[in-house]
């Protein structure tokens, strides 16, 4: 098993949520990635979703959005990412996800990027906050047509992803996708990219506040809201919060046990 492990968590819940259409108020992350795994786009997302079961299984009143995006926040924050907030139950989506419509910002250049996360309401602060979750694991050629990782420690959230963008010698072996090379090419995301390859704080405080807003996209809160459920409700609704993060915890720190065993 290789980092991608780690990376496929996250990557399931930005295309869970890479539905979202700002204009038609259609899309976001409900859950429904596990339906799309046929996807060419979501070639290899049945790893994570995949790992999610068991744990469905375990605290089946969780919904599979929250069990996804829960699972995105645990990867971060056991690799040495920020603390991002995580509300449960509190939003409802209103309308489906278009079936297989989250589109790979793989051309080249700053345009299509911005075509793909303007789309979705996302700002340019959004796009290379989030872009700098790709210190953690590696593409895979089966998956994106891409491979190696971007980082040298591919198991560390750090932003050492925006340190190697600004290095132009950087390690051989390290990639850097068209993607990549576009925030550095425009000068709008690149005032980023310089401020997080320095402040890893405003790095960490900008990524934790656009995953928030990405886990949020296209879901509007219920008229009855939050305070509508019971006090007894809202309790079950925590303790299967609080499991399902201890669970996918344990899954992740098993793995990296393995891997540090496999090392040694």
């Amino acid at each position: 098993m290789s980092a991608t492990f780690l990376i496929e968590f996250i990557r399931m819940i930005w295309h869970d949520a890479g539905t979202y259409d700002a204009k038609t108020k259609t899309g976001g992350p409900n859950g429904s990635i596990r339906n799309e795994l046929n996807h060419v786009a979501n070639k290899g997302l049945n790893i994570a979703v995949d790992l999610c079961e068991p744990v469905k299984d375990r605290h089946p009143k969780i919904s599979y959005a929250d069990l996804y995006q829960l699972a995105g926040v645990v990867a971060v924050e056991v690799t040495g990412g920020p603390t991002i907030d995580f509300v449960q139950e509190e939003w409802i989506p209103l309308f489906l996800p278009k079936k297989g419509a989250f589109q790979m910002p793989n051309k080249v250049g700053p345009p299509h990027l911005k075509d793909v996360f303007y789309r979705m309401g996302l700002s340019d602060k959004d796009i290379v906050a989030l872009s700098g979750a790709h210190t953690l694991g590696r593409a895979h050629p089966e998956r994106s047509g891409f491979e190696g990782a971007w980082t040298k420690d591919p198991l560390k959230f750090d932003n050492s992803y925006f340190v190697e963008l600004l290095n132009k010698e950087s390690e051989e072996g390290l990639l850097k996708l068209p993607t990549d090379k576009a925030l550095v090419e425009d000068p709008k995301f690149r005032r980023y990219v310089e401020i997080y390859a320095k402040d890893e704080e405003a790095f960490f405080a900008d990524y934790a506040a656009s995953h928030k807003k990405l886990s949020e996209l296209g879901f509007t809160p219920s008229p009855s809201g939050f305070k509508a459920t019971t006090a007894k409700t809202r309790t079950i609704l925590a303790q299967s919060a609080v499991g399902v993060a201890v669970a996918t915890a344990v899954v992740l720190l098993s793995y990296f046990y393995e891997v540090h065993r496999r090392v040694k």
